[in-house]
């Protein structure tokens, strides 16, 4: 519950601290007094956006500071999530609002982001406005009323959680079908570069292989009789002299002197070594002579190869051995494509299973809301005859569609507030007194099934008056036996149900306007209420009967006709 809100500077209020019961409070005082200023400064606290110019003129910054206490496992549970101590069961939350235009937020001291209070500010208050009535004039937001009302969420959760694996696989697989129409064309491509270097049997290397080859027999005589002549300059046996005969012949002619100095042996020993190596080397001359191919069909067959070599290399514009190269990814990138294919078809058959159980799942939450559709319009029908609605007619138009995020399911409330009229929208029929009355009556029947702790009603008597403001008292004072009620109003019929009242009332203090928020004791409660059913300065009459008012709730509570209509 909130214990206590404190505000400093805020509009009109220069000092205001206001404590709370963990039942119904009322706020009362005259139009302008600032009733509305006390509503910001809680939207304030809990992260809402507000506007610099709601700094008091003439100071530096406002402060709204909110103290809750007996904090519910909603609550601690958000708390936990964000890492927000929260010992002896309470919270403190803190906004500033620089004039400058900047703010700054804590938690129990801590220095935190407004968007940190928005979020725990959700689980605590819920305010309810006149504005907050335009909800009920949007047929999208009837399903949220009515999954509200059933409280059995595991339904909707279930479904959900099985629409979005089946948008993801949806997501998924229209992103593959996509790529695979996109790659057609490329696919075509790879498949006739792998076929073709295989036609061809391309390897690596061989694209220098073929082209020493056929240098190689383009010049094969010339090369065959060059190795002839290198190896009879060497021995040849025809010749009068021969490198080998003269190598010989050298060594020869020092030998006779070797034993004279060591140097002569060692030049004779190198050139009989020269000698046996030159002889090698003419005969390896003979050997590669003997093996030329000067076959003719050869050279064509290494020439025809070069030149369909050469063609698919200027077609793909690389060497033969990047061709070879490219071949491979190619046929990588084939298999991507086939896993991709595999994948698709998978997809495909976890759709239409995600298809088929999301299609039960929506069938099974439907009928559950059809049924829970009975027992909301039954209990607010209830509620809005008890609020002076007596001839009201409440349907709930049920359809089913495609399927959404919510269901197959759209529904739309419809009324008739007099009798013998035909249920309609209710934008085009409900005035505002009685959006106020339906409204009050929706949270009266999901009290017990809403986590909020606090609810805030902002004037809900709007357009009302007599009995039925004193109906929507009763109400107002049921929702407080188990949840706190905090409501501006501005009828009488409404203050004498308070379990709290507090008094708004603006003062002129030194030529300057303050508004000044005081709870009230018994005798304050008379003079307010009788200021409001008389005016200023009421007489003995009204202060009697407002004596007598509130005794009567007071004393005796609620009557039996509104317990049996009531949560």
């Amino acid at each position: 519950m909130l214990a206590e809100l404190e505000i400093e500077n805020l509009a009109v209020i220069a000092h205001a601290r206001i404590p709370f019961s963990p039942h119904l409070n009322v706020f009362t005082g005259e139009t302008g007094a600032g009733k509305s200023i006390l509503i910001h400064g809680i939207h304030a606290v809990l992260g809402q956006r507000v506007t610099r110019d709601i700094v008091r003129t003439g100071c530096k910054k406002a402060v709204v500071t909110a103290l809750f206490t007996h904090l519910d496992a909603a609550v601690c549970a958000r708390l936990d999530a964000l890492s927000i101590s929260h010992e002896d069961d309470e919270l403190l939350l803190t906004r500033e609002i620089a004039a400058d235009g900047g703010s700054a937020a804590r938690v129990n001291g801590h220095t935190t982001t407004v968007s940190v209070l928005r979020e725990i500010g959700d689980a605590l208050i819920t305010i309810h406005g006149q504005h907050d009535n335009q909800v009920l004039l949007s047929p999208e937001c009837h399903l949220q009323i009515l999954d509200a009302f059933g409280g059995d969420d595991a339904l909707l959760q279930q479904y959900q959680e099985t629409f979005r694996n089946l948008q993801q696989t949806a997501k998924r697989l229209n992103q593959l079908v996509k790529q695979e129409q996109e790659r057609a064309h490329r696919r075509q491509q790879l498949k006739e570069l792998v076929a073709e270097v295989d036609e061809l049997g391309l390897e690596i290397g061989e694209e220098d292989a073929l082209e020493e080859e056929l240098n190689i027999l383009q010049n094969a005589e010339s090369i065959a009789s060059a190795l002839q002549n290198a190896a009879d300059a060497l021995d040849g046996a025809d010749a009068d002299v021969s490198a080998v005969m003269l190598t010989d012949a050298a060594a020869d002619e020092l030998s006779a002197f070797s034993e004279l100095r060591t140097d002569f042996a060692a030049l004779g020993e190198r050139l009989t070594t020269a000698g046996i190596e030159l002889g090698d080397i003419a005969a390896e001359c003979r050997s590669l002579q003997e093996q030329m191919d000067l076959d003719p069909q050869r050279y064509a067959q290494v020439q025809k190869r070069m030149q369909e070599l050469r063609r698919i290399c200027r077609e793909y514009q690389c060497t033969g051995d990047e061709l070879v190269e490219q071949r491979e990814l190619a046929e990588q990138e084939l298999e991507q494509m086939q896993s991709d294919t595999v994948e698709i078809a998978a997809l495909r058959r976890e759709k239409a299973q995600l298809l088929e159980t999301v299609s039960a799942q929506a069938k099974a939450l439907s009928e559950y809301r059809t049924k829970t559709l009975e027992r909301f319009v039954t209990e607010v029908t209830a509620q809005l005859e008890f609020l002076n609605m007596p001839n009201v007619v409440l349907v709930g138009k049920h359809t089913t569609g495609k399927l959404t995020i919510h269901g197959m399911d759209s529904l739309e409330f419809l009324i008739s507030a007099n009798r013998g009229e035909e249920p309609r929208p209710l934008a085009r029929i409900a005035s505002g007194g009685e959006l106020s009355r339906i409204m009050l009556a929706l949270k009266c029947v999901i009290a017990d099934r809403d986590s909020i702790p606090t609810l805030i009603f902002d004037e809900v008597d709007t357009g009302v008056s007599g009995k039925a403001a004193q109906k929507i008292g009763m109400k107002l004072q049921e929702v407080g036996r188990i949840r706190q009620v905090l409501c501006v109003t501005h009828l009488s019929q409404i203050a004498v149900m308070a379990d709290h009242h507090l008094m708004i009332e603006k003062q002129t203090e030194c030529g300057r306007t303050e508004t000044h928020v005081m709870p009230l004791d018994a005798d304050g409660r008379i003079h307010e209420i009788a200021r409001i059913m008389g005016g200023d300065n009421p007489s003995e009459l009204l202060l009697q009967s407002a004596q007598e008012e509130l005794e009567r709730w007071q004393t005796d509570g609620l009557p039996e006709s509104a317990g049996e209509q009531g949560i």
